[in-house]
């Protein structure tokens, strides 16, 4: 009952191949790791925005104001008065 022996893993390949055959084995095997490496990718791309300044990604618009604190303050007070 402890480990699987030669002939029993012998025996869970010929399932697989039974199952998916010979030919989309590779197919299977190489969607497998592009799902890793995307996975991968991904994780990767979290960690940099995790570390990024709020608005480091923001799209600057020509011929507009900028959004920051100064210009907030502005609408305030032209908005109080």
């Amino acid at each position: 009952m402890g480990s699987f022996s030669i002939w029993h893993w012998i025996i869970v390949l010929l399932i697989v191949l039974l199952l998916f055959g010979a030919g989309k084995l590779p197919k299977v095997m190489g969607d497998l790791a592009k799902g890793v490496k995307s996975f991968k990718a991904g994780l990767q791309d979290d960690s940099d925005d995790a570390g990024a300044t709020p608005g480091a990604n923001a799209k600057v618009i020509p011929n507009q104001p900028a959004n920051t604190a100064e210009t907030a303050a502005k609408k305030d007070e032209a908005v109080r008065s």
